[in-house]
């Protein structure tokens, strides 16, 4: 099972959404950061 696949599916998100989220995450980018400059 995959993990991105699983949260979009979750979330009600496309996979490339989530994978772009979890990319910035582990970039060291804040969820604040995220949430600002990159939400909807």
């Amino acid at each position: 099972m995959d993990i991105i696949q699983t949260l979009a599916r979750e979330l009600g998100e496309s996979a490339q959404h989530v994978e772009n989220v979890v990319r910035l995450l582990d970039e060291g980018n804040t969820i604040p950061f995220i949430a600002r400059y990159c939400g909807k």
